[in-house]
């Protein structure tokens, strides 16, 4: 007997009419591939304003040359971690030959993930600081 909890029992059993259909674990690899990618587009937007706001304080600010060089960094490995994803959508988990290929490279992704996130931890301890309009107001100091 199914529970009435909606979750679906991925073991083989007797079919029966209120059943739900099986899993179909390529469409859910390719939707965690999706959802990953769209962190990755915001975490992308992300540095790019960071490296405009460094870029607008100009050589002369604090840091500008470490964080001009890991904001590029994490640039260029977000857009190779997101090519990588793209195949790995592309690629069909249930053909057993290429699993191990999707493996590697799902192995492959999340390194490349991890490294992104720590040179994101370097960026915000080096500070890409406010331009514009509130750098100035807050940096006034109090009457």
């Amino acid at each position: 007997m199914e529970p009435e909890s909606g979750i679906i029992d991925l073991q083989p059993g007797n079919a029966s009419p209120r059943r739900s259909p099986p899993i179909n674990l390529n469409h859910y690899a390719t939707k965690k591939s999706v959802a990953e990618s769209m962190l990755d587009v915001a975490l992308f937007v992300s540095n790019a304003t960071q490296l405009k706001a460094v870029l607008e304080q100009g050589p002369s600010s604090h840091h500008y040359t470490t964080l001009v060089t890991l904001i590029s960094m994490s640039l260029l490995l977000q857009v190779v971690i997101g090519i990588l994803l793209m195949v790995i959508a592309r690629l069909n988990l249930n053909e057993v030959e290429k699993q191990w290929r999707l493996n590697q490279l799902n192995n492959a992704a999340t390194a490349l993930v991890f490294i992104t996130v720590v040179i994101n931890v370097f960026i915000t301890a080096f500070g890409a600081h406010k331009t514009g309009f509130l750098a100035a107001r807050t940096s006034r100091t109090p009457l």
